[in-house]
């Protein structure tokens, strides 16, 4: 099992200070990866409802740009990978993006992951002035094999619906052969079927607000239908990973994840012997790497460095021994 952990975009710890502490001490305690998230605006007046949380968008909130933010971090670290989870991939230009990803997969010396997803706040696309809200998954697929032809093609080109190119030269291409490993994001049956088609990995979120985004009964539905899915284009479905993100993480009494209604224990929270039979679990399902928002939406640790830094080295020296 490998290990992530995600860099607040926005909030009290999204400061310079904050973001290379923690990039520098995950690296250091031997996490795999960091991850950021993307939101370009907030619009003030947001009636779309969070797919992972009960409130609506932090309306007119600060966010930070998600390539900026990873092309600081690649600067200031060494080993880690560096993620997008996710990159709303509609809200960018094709070519642009394609272009901005490539070289931060040269500047940090192939140590990339995009991670691509949909997009649910109808408001964002429309103040960034696109129409096709309700085509976002067409349009997504179409993107995704924008950036393939655009970062393994010699003579790239494509005739899409939303994306056409021809007659150009596209380098440097990323360092990454064939190219940076692509995580497709979200539950539904739309991005399960495009993780089987056009990802390296299927990257579903927990969430103790939608209590079946974490049941395994749901994951292992999930991972099944990725299977078939994998093996109806031809795909080995042993070549496409399954990335776990975690919110709600908690480890002891009082920090994080509080138990259900019911009473019931929330998966990743509780004792480190519960916990990491939790990822011994969910590993056993095809789980094979877990990224932990230890100071995400619904954290106690959102606004305390010293906290976060240190849920994060508890997790690494009193979790991972026993999983």
């Amino acid at each position: 099992m490998k290990y992530g952990f995600t860099i607040p975009a926005s909030g009290p710890l999204a400061t310079p200070e904050a973001m290379v502490a923690a990039a520098k001490w995950g690296e250091e305690l031997g996490y795999d990866c960091v991850t950021a998230s993307d939101h370009i605006v907030e619009p003030r007046k947001v009636d779309s409802s969070h797919p992972y949380s009960q409130r609506r968008a932090q309306a007119g909130g600060a966010c930070l740009e998600q390539l900026t933010v990873l092309s600081f971090l690649a600067g200031q670290t060494n080993r880690l990978r560096l993620v997008t989870s996710v990159m709303i991939l509609p809200h960018r230009n094709p070519i642009i993006a394609a272009k901005a990803l490539a070289t931060l997969d040269v500047l940090s010396q192939g140590r990339l992951t995009v991670g691509v997803g949909v997009g649910w706040m109808r408001e964002e696309f429309e103040t960034l002035g696109l129409s096709y809200f309700d085509e976002r998954g067409a349009v997504t697929n179409e993107f995704i094999r924008a950036f393939k032809e655009l970062w393994t093609s010699d003579n790239p080109s494509l005739d899409g619906m939303y994306c056409r190119f021809s007659g150009i030269g596209f380098l440097p291409q990323p360092v990454q052969k064939p190219h940076p490993p692509i995580w497709v994001g979200g539950e539904s049956r739309a991005a399960i079927r495009r993780a089987a088609r056009l990802g390296d990995a299927w990257h579903p979120v927990s969430s103790r607000i939608n209590p079946q985004a974490g049941n395994p009964d749901w994951l292992v539905a999930g991972i099944r239908s990725l299977r078939l899915q994998a093996e109806a284009v031809g795909r080995d479905p042993d070549e496409i990973d399954v990335i776990y993100r975690v919110h709600g993480y908690g480890l002891g009494n009082g920090a994080g994840a509080p138990a259900s209604s019911a009473g019931e224990r929330h998966p990743f929270s509780g004792g480190a012997d519960q916990i990491a039979s939790d990822i011994r679990r969910y590993e056993a399902l095809g789980v094979g790497q877990l990224v932990v928002d230890f100071a995400g939406p619904g954290s106690s640790r959102r606004s305390d460095l010293g906290e976060a830094l240190q849920d994060m080295e508890d997790f690494a020296t009193q979790v991972w021994p026993q999983v």
